[in-house]
Parts: structure tokens; sequence; C-alpha cells
């Protein structure tokens, strides 16, 4: 699983997700309001955060499908 930081950063970009219900690892982001913004808005944070870059390259559409995927990449930066 992750960290609070992370559920932090996730939850104020999804604005469907109630405040209650809890992101679990195949939470569909897109389905809960992430958008392209929210995308960018999200990495930013993430890199801030974290204090690591995502590559270009390394970015597709696919990381931003549910919370483990993102979770992972990140990982893999750390």
């Amino acid at each position: 699983m992750w960290d609070e930081q992370f559920d932090t950063l996730l939850r104020k970009q999804l604005s469907f997700l109630p405040p209650e219900e809890p992101i679990t690892g195949d939470t569909q982001l897109r389905d809960y309001g992430l958008d392209s913004l929210g995308m960018v808005e999200l990495l930013a944070g993430l890199e801030a955060a974290y204090d690591v870059h995502f590559r270009d390259e390394a970015l597709s559409l696919e990381i931003f499908e549910t919370p483990q995927l993102l979770w992972n990449a990140l990982q893999g930066l750390r």
C-alpha cells in the first residue's frame, strides 16, 4: 500500500470521490474525476512531495489508471 501523503495528493484530484470512501489499489481514477489537468497537477505534486522526476518517455496514460499503477511508477523512481 502507499503512504498518507500519496493518498492526500490523490484525493485533491478526485472530485467525485466521497471523503469517507477509501481509495483502493484498483480504484479507476478517471471514474472519480481525474482529468488531464488533474494528471498534470498530480504529477507536479508527486514530484515535489517525493523529490523525484518522471521522465517524459516514462509517462503514459496507463500509469494514471489506478493508484497502484501510479504508486508503482513512483516507487520505481525512489
